[in-house]
């Protein structure tokens, strides 16, 4: 099937899946999109005593769904891991500010700043950079809780076959722990991925892949630029 449109293979929750795919179809780009969820994000809590807390971190926009749901406070500031997540959190009634896009460039962030502490760092079961403690390290005192979990799921059938087929795929990867999960699927067909992040390419080493390339800016609109990319080439054939 030479001709036939490249797979754009969306493996984040089916909303935000849909609304890249979207994004990427205003664009003009040519594509067929399969989704297959990951992980799911489930609620798990408890709610953390906060009481004494001067305010709160958020690395993921999952993280300020899930405090929503277990009716978490919305009157304390907010640092965000980048846009999306800052977006997320001002949705929900808070105040909140981007802290650069990475774990590392908001840890930098918050102890260039010297907010008023303690604070507290709202996350999933699947969590990296250490950031509670090194900010305490740091002499900002900060504790973490695990709100949520993001349970596996398998690909479904449409994107199992994809991998499985001639057509080239090019698969968007936005975190570490999605990384995590495609890199233990096996690939026949030409894979081309972008990746969020170098934590992302590092968590990808064993998936067998035809071309990878990595966001200038851990955000969503980089990596659109980085899908438009690699889109252009599947449809061309020039990977």
């Amino acid at each position: 099937m030479p001709d036939a449109l490249p797979v754009l293979l969306l493996t984040r929750p089916q909303a935000a899946s849909e609304r890249f795919a979207a994004r990427l179809r205003q664009d003009g780009l040519k594509f067929r999109a399969v989704i297959s969820p990951l992980f799911t994000v489930e609620v798990t809590g408890p709610l953390p005593d906060v009481s004494q807390a001067r305010g709160l971190i958020f690395t993921s926009a999952n993280g300020v769904t899930a405090w929503q749901a277990l009716d978490g406070r919305t009157d304390l500031p907010v640092f965000a891991v980048g846009p999306a997540t800052a977006r997320a959190a001002e949705a929900a009634g808070m105040h909140a500010q981007e802290g650069g896009g990475s774990a590392e460039e908001l840890i930098r962030h918050i102890i260039a700043q010297r907010p008023p502490a303690p604070l507290v760092h709202l996350h999933g079961t699947h969590v990296r950079g250490d950031i509670a403690a090194r900010l305490s390290a740091a002499g900002i005192a900060c504790t973490s809780a695990a709100i949520y979990d993001q349970p596996p799921c398998p690909l479904n059938t449409e994107a199992r076959a994809a991998l499985d087929g001639q057509v080239p795929v090019v698969a968007p990867v936005f975190s570490p722990r999605t990384g995590e999960l495609l890199a233990k699927e096996c690939a026949k067909a030409p894979l081309l991925v972008a990746a969020m992040s170098q934590a992302v390419v590092n968590a990808l080493m064993p998936l067998h892949k035809r071309n990878l390339k990595v966001a200038e800016r851990p955000e969503s609109e980089a990596m659109r630029e980085v899908v438009s990319d690699l889109l252009n080439r599947a449809l061309a054939r020039d990977y």
